[in-house]
């Protein structure tokens, strides 16, 4: 049986980064949060970068192979870019000049997308966000704010890596019932006693 597709609001998202440790696991964990909220990168695509796929200055992360084979480049805004910045300096106290993956253990090490999976499954947790946490709805969630924001469809489908408009209407179109109950309860007026 296929499942719904998640999305969260901004307060659920900050509030799974808001669960994370204050140590360098936690500003890690926060960082690959904002690559696949505030990016649209795969799991597998974030767990992939080098520090060398990032720059800081014009706010671009390279992906090197996504789906399909394809590169593509994203962009990131400032504030996520500070977020980045506060593990980029935790990462360079722990590893050096150490090569290791963008995204590691403290000991440079890789990350496994289990480890990502079971991590936002128990931080949605910590965070009382009563709906599944998992990496693709992040994803799903920054196509949808894209959207929202009034971002054209060829633009997200490049945000987002999908080989056609075709495929990030299919994925924008999913939620569609999600967004009209959403903006049902949003113009509901205030509760009147009807007696």
């Amino acid at each position: 049986m296929k499942r719904e597709p998640v999305s969260y609001t901004a307060p659920e998202v900050l509030a799974l980064m808001n669960a994370c440790s204050r140590g360098p696991t936690g500003r890690r964990n926060r960082a690959l949060i904002v690559l696949l909220w505030r990016g649209g990168l795969r799991v597998g695509e974030a767990l992939a970068l080098r520090p060398g796929d990032l720059d800081p200055k014009r706010c671009l992360v390279r992906i090197a192979r996504g789906k399909g084979g394809r590169a593509r480049t994203i962009a990131l805004d400032m504030w996520a870019w500070e977020t980045l910045d506060l593990w980029s300096a935790a990462r360079a106290d722990l590893l050096g000049r150490r090569a290791a993956p963008y995204l590691c253990t403290v000991k440079g090490g890789r990350l496994h997308t289990s480890y990502v999976r079971a991590a936002l499954q128990r931080l949605g947790q910590h965070a009382g966000i009563e709906k599944r946490v998992h990496p693709h709805g992040l994803r799903h969630t920054c196509a949808l704010e894209l959207s929202r924001e009034g971002v054209a469809l060829p633009t997200i489908r490049d945000q987002m890596g999908h080989a056609s408009v075709a495929t990030t209407d299919h994925y924008l179109r999913a939620h569609s019932p999600v967004e009209i109950e959403r903006l049902a309860l949003a113009r509901r007026g205030p509760d009147v006693d009807a007696t």
